[in-house]
């Protein structure tokens, strides 16, 4: 089980790398990628599943040290909360160009309503980048903790 948990562990490191460096370049290039978000959703499942056998082995009475379990929990309440603020990503939009409602936006040209879809986009992909950052670096700590890397 541990081999597992350390297969995991680097496939979701590698994951959540690739997926910032995608992020970063289509953020930059503002177009988001088609890859992005299927690699960061699998990389998440990973994530999950990270936890999971790593609590498995705690079960079995495997001891690790406390910062390895902080560094390795960090990245699951780290994804939570950047969903949240991607979820709050289209009104921030909304409001920051001064429409009342998603409904407003209907009313709108259709360039306008491109480019607006496009900043929400671009800002969540923005968001969901950062966290993929974040994460990267969180669970290559947790691996340097346990002496796994």
């Amino acid at each position: 089980m541990t081999s597992a948990h350390l297969v995991v562990g680097l496939a979701t490191i590698v994951l959540f790398a690739a997926a910032t460096l995608l992020g970063a370049w289509s953020w930059i290039r503002r177009r988001p990628g088609p890859v992005f978000w299927p690699m960061l959703r699998t990389g998440q499942a990973g994530l999950v599943v990270q936890a999971l056998l790593g609590g498995l082995l705690l079960l079995a009475g495997r001891r690790t040290s406390d910062l390895h379990l902080v560094y390795g929990l960090l990245p699951l309440g780290v994804s939570f909360a950047a969903e949240q603020l991607r979820v709050s990503a289209a009104q921030s939009v909304l409001d920051a160009r001064g429409h009342a409602s998603p409904q407003a936006v209907g009313e709108l040209p259709g360039a306008e309503q491109r480019a607006l879809v496009v900043a929400i986009l671009r800002r969540e992909l923005g968001v969901m980048t950062v966290a993929a950052a974040v994460i990267t670096a969180l669970l290559l700590r947790a691996g340097f903790v346990s002496g796994g890397l």
